[in-house]
């Protein structure tokens, strides 16, 4: 607590005295303007994450540019790209109407199946207007309009032959396809409708038994769930499991979490469980596996059991439970994430008047980020020995001057504020952010996995919480399929109904080698699981 002096007192200090207490109370000063400058910036965060928009664009003109010269790093638009850059303005964006492509048109018509309908006038209404023979037919006038049938729910009867003989007294039935669910009403096209609804779409059971109760329809949402943890439990998991072998033959992947809220299991309401995500590397051009674990925690042994039989490199968001794994095993490499290093600045820039970002230290490590960002995008189109080579004359020499830079001034920031935050993550987490350079199968960054994962955010947002572990682990299973779906270009509907359709007729199998035929990928595949190129 600073002491308070009466004009009498401070007369009667000397010089040195004097000096001694100026200082002390700049110093003071000093303390509460920076202590002032991270409420500010903690309130400025605060409030663009209530009210902002969650974009991390930043313009692309005049870019920074780096050019090794005599062994060093240099900047060689450097001035141009601090001076005469424009505001840094995330709310504005530039827009620009998109020309009309010719051919468009027929080209998404093409496809989909012609109804005629015709609209002639009769004899008398032309005998009305022309008279007498007095017209000839010209070219029809033709135009198009998509028609839309809502759904439509019918009640299949199946009537199985029952036959018996006259010698020995056997029966005979005819075949006929298997049950899905035993003394259930549920069909695979039904049960897939279910699933797509809220897996794909994020429609809760609830706001489905509304729309089934519109058709006449009475299906309650205990009867959807239960259809839908019995058919992933009895079904799904036998593929989901065959992909995750599947999964280990694969030299790149990449992981994220996270939480959900799961009751009614003999624990608190609203702790916090977690739901993982493991992808194949974004890079690989096809074939591509998302799957997805529930599991209460967030500790290590998930991903340590998860990831047991894999070998190779992991790219994450920075979560050290990984990093953990990975000095446990001589096998596995974690990377880093650029997008998390970049998005601390830009939280950094946000919370920033808009008059000062283009001068801010968080605007030009941006700006350096990006121009990384942009050269690895030149190499999206190689091959991974080409975009290695490439990465390591183009990209490392730019990775190598922003880490440089950054070291060079942390110590110019204050300890606690964003911009210090950003730099501590981007020093602590070199290492793993320097992998990409390593190896041309790895991407710089986990948007891959964010992105299939965000499904899942989305419907969490609508049925905000899962009842039941079962109901879960079956979530699990079925999001990891829905979004291997989409990652393949499938119809997730389709590839559903035809999963539950060809699975149930091999649970006598002695092995899993008929989930061969069911993959993403395989050429006996039906034609309508896959969307339209």
């Amino acid at each position: 607590m600073a002491m308070e002096y009466t004009e009498e007192q401070l007369k009667k200090f000397n010089k040195d005295t004097i000096v001694q207490l100026f200082l002390a109370q700049q110093a003071q000063l000093k303390d509460i303007d920076n202590k002032l400058q991270l409420v500010l910036e903690q309130l400025a965060v605060m409030n663009n994450h209530r009210f902002g928009k969650s974009s991390e664009k930043l313009d692309t003109d005049n870019q920074i540019a780096f050019l090794e010269v005599d062994g060093e790093i240099v900047f060689f638009n450097e001035a141009e790209a601090i001076a005469s850059i424009t505001d840094y303005d995330e709310d504005e964006p530039v827009k620009t109407r998109s020309k009309k492509v010719k051919g468009k048109r027929a080209e998404n018509l093409k496809d989909l199946p012609i109804v005629p309908v015709s609209h002639m006038m009769s004899e008398a209404e032309l005998i009305a207007e022309f008279g007498e023979n007095g017209w000839y037919q010209l070219e029809d006038e033709i135009y198009n309009r998509y028609k839309f049938t809502p759904a439509k729910v019918e009640v299949e009867e199946h009537h199985v032959g029952v036959y018996k003989s006259k010698k020995d007294n056997h029966f005979k039935k005819a075949d006929h396809p298997g049950y899905l669910l035993r003394n259930s009403l549920v069909s695979e096209s039904l049960e897939a409708a279910i699933i797509n609804a809220k897996y794909v779409n994020a429609v809760p059971l609830y706001r489905q038994e509304q729309e089934f109760e519109r058709y006449g329809l009475h299906i309650t949402r205990g009867e959807m769930a239960h259809w839908t943890i019995l058919c992933a439990e009895r079904y799904l998991s036998i593929f989901y499991d065959y992909l995750h072998k599947k999964m280990y033959d694969y030299h790149v992947l990449q992981a994220d979490e996270t939480p959900v809220r799961v009751t009614k299991e003999n624990r608190t309401t609203g702790d916090k469980h977690y739901m993982w995500v493991y992808r194949t590397g974004r890079l690989n051009a096809d074939k591509h596996i998302v799957l997805y674990e529930y599991q209460p925690s967030r500790n290590a042994s998930h991903p340590r059991r998860f990831l047991k039989d894999f070998k190779g490199i992991c790219v994450t968001d920075g979560y050290q439970v990984y990093h953990t794994i990975e000095n446990e095993r001589e096998d596995l490499k974690i990377a880093g994430c650029w997008a998390h290093s970049r998005r601390r600045f830009d939280e950094a820039i946000k919370a920033l008047p808009k008059s000062s970002r283009s001068n801010s230290l968080a605007y030009l490590a941006l700006k350096q980020i990006q121009a990384i960002y942009r050269e690895e995008n030149k190499l999206a189109d190689m091959t991974f020995e080409k975009r290695l080579e490439h990465r390591q004359l183009t990209v490392k020499p730019l990775v190598d001057a922003y880490f440089t830079w950054v070291k060079e001034n942390l110590t110019k920031v204050p300890s606690k504020g964003k911009m210090h935050n950003g730099f501590s993550y981007s020093i602590n987490q070199e290492k793993y952010l320097r992998v990409f350079l390593e190896d041309g199968s790895v991407p710089m960054d986990n948007n891959a996995a964010e992105q299939s994962i965000r499904g899942f955010c989305v419907g969490k947002k609508n049925w905000v919480m899962i009842d039941t572990i079962a109901g879960a682990e079956s979530s699990a299973i079925i999001y990891s399929l829905a979004e291997t779906a989409k990652a393949n270009n499938l119809k997730p509907y389709d590839y559903f109904k035809y999963l539950l359709t060809e699975i149930p007729k091999h649970l006598d199998d002695k092995n899993d080698d008929f989930c061969e035929s069911l993959l993403p990928w395989s050429e006996n595949l039906p034609a309508d699981c896959r969307k339209k190129q």
